[in-house]
């Protein structure tokens, strides 16, 4: 059964939570009085369904129902989760959880998007404060999984579990930070590189876009895998932290930042901001620029995913989480369900040519874990090396599309495995296909030799199941 997320607030980041809801399958209803907020919310959904599934080798769960509601009683009446957006003002927020109370189940606990605001003063006048708590997140909602996840002393451990446990099964990464501070942990590293940005702008050392450079051509890249301390760790050499700090840690002492003062944002330092800004990126719409920083964050983080490190790690293990098991017994077989991403396109727009490669090579892996061919049959010497592969392509393939690839056995007699795989469009469409000729190789020797009986078995009672089928008019 579909849970139920309910979102008081559908702005940038309230539309936020709800993509990620909805995209993981979760039915959503949304709370907001203003009167463009349905067209909001729609803007943000189409660049979460754009981006969201082109992180997965896999398709996600079927998306949910959104329905726009007319007050918070209706919202939140029958949800497993209520997420709180509203502006931060201490009082709005607190009419707004009175409101949540009456009508929300007593076990559904409530998460608070707030930057600065601490779960105790959120509490304040609160029936049930034991669960009300801080799930602070990162824009985009839908791609960024960070979310600062803080308790205060009288939240429940069951409150602050089912946190944990619904952030983690929407693919998010909750930080459970220990103890209350103004700002949380993030937004106060952030304000120290803006002031520090502030004042290098106003006493014009550096333009926006010569502060945005050195930081997305330095230190940023470094930062999205490695984060601070391990990047020092690094800058230590082989003696590591210790070294770092005392060698740099002295210039710690020297005057070069202004981080405990505050640069007056006066009518000229806005003014220059807001100018130095139009100059460096005015050209391009809010929406393209949203976009062009999906594509990158998709492409970056499945970069990541693919060395199973930082936020890539954690898409991994989501995505096991959200993998529909294979029925071997199938014929034929679907080996996959994949939304294309935009890394795998070239400058025509579509799927470069060697992806498709790659499609039917995953294929293929699933095959050879069917067969018993898998990870352990490989570590103890033995697996399938393709020697042969023949690929027709009959339609274009875009980023985002969905696909799914059907694969049959046509051979599987001694050392030869020949399998046949169609690639085929949301709508059915054949988009592509693909036959590969594998040879089962000995790893030490690097040479053919016969499988084991088992999967020797396992490979001729698939290829007698898939016999049935009506052979492919382009199969060789």
């Amino acid at each position: 059964m579909r849970k139920t997320a309910a979102i008081i607030g559908g702005g940038v980041i309230g539309g936020g939570w709800a993509a990620r809801f909805l995209l993981n399958g979760w039915n959503v209803t949304v709370f907001d009085p203003a009167p463009d907020a349905d067209k909001k919310l729609a803007a943000v959904l189409d660049n979460a369904r754009h981006a969201l599934p082109m992180l997965y080798d896999t398709v996600l769960p079927p998306e949910g129902k959104l329905r726009h509601v007319n007050s918070v009683a209706d919202a939140v009446r029958g949800a497993d989760w209520v997420q709180e957006s509203v502006p931060e003002r201490l009082e709005l927020k607190h009419r707004i959880y009175a409101q949540i109370e009456t009508h929300a189940a007593a076990d559904t606990v409530i998460g608070s998007s707030t930057s600065g605001f601490k779960p105790t003063q959120l509490q304040q006048g609160a029936a049930h404060p034991e669960r009300l708590l801080v799930t602070h997140p990162f824009n985009p909602v839908y791609l960024l999984p960070l979310v600062e996840l803080v308790p205060s002393s009288v939240n429940s451990s069951a409150s602050v579990e089912t946190a944990k446990q619904t952030m983690a099964s929407i693919g998010m990464h909750p930080l459970h930070v220990r103890q209350e501070i103004d700002a949380h942990i993030a937004d106060r590293l952030l304000e120290a590189v803006w002031r520090e940005a502030l004042w290098l702008v106003k006493d014009q050392f550096a333009t926006t876009q010569e502060i945005d450079d050195i930081i997305r051509y330095g230190f940023g890249l470094r930062w999205a895998q490695m984060g601070l301390f391990e990047t020092y760790r690094i800058a230590g050499g082989e003696a590591g932290m210790k070294h770092f700090i005392a060698q740099f840690g002295p210039a710690l002492k020297w005057p070069w930042t202004k981080l405990m003062d505050v640069p007056e944002l006066t009518d000229e330092l806005v003014e220059t901001i807001a100018s130095q800004s139009d100059a460096q990126s005015g050209q391009h719409s809010i929406r393209e620029l949203e976009r062009l920083r999906d594509n990158n964050l998709v492409v970056m983080m499945r970069a990541l995913k693919d060395q199973n490190a930082a936020a890539g790690a954690l898409l991994n293990t989501h995505q096991a989480t959200l993998t529909t098991p294979i029925n071997r017994n199938d014929a034929p077989i679907t080996t996959q369900r994949r939304t294309i991403p935009i890394d795998w396109t070239d400058y025509n727009g579509h799927m470069n040519e060697s992806r498709y490669g790659q499609v039917f090579s995953d294929s293929a892996d699933i095959i050879m874990k069917l067969v018993g061919a898998d990870a352990a049959y490989i570590a103890s010497g033995n697996s399938y090396f393709t020697v042969d592969v023949q690929i027709r392509f009959l339609a274009e393939t875009l980023a985002g599309q969905v696909i799914t690839v059907k694969s049959r056995v046509l051979e599987g007699r001694g050392k030869k495995l020949r399998i046949y795989h169609e690639m085929l469009g949301a709508d059915g469409t054949l988009l592509a296909t693909g036959e590969q000729l594998l040879i089962h190789v000995n790893l030490t020797t690097r040479r053919a030799c016969e499988p084991t009986d088992a999967v020797l078995q396992a490979v001729q009672e698939m290829a007698a199941a898939h016999a049935a089928l009506a052979r492919p008019d382009a199969a060789n």
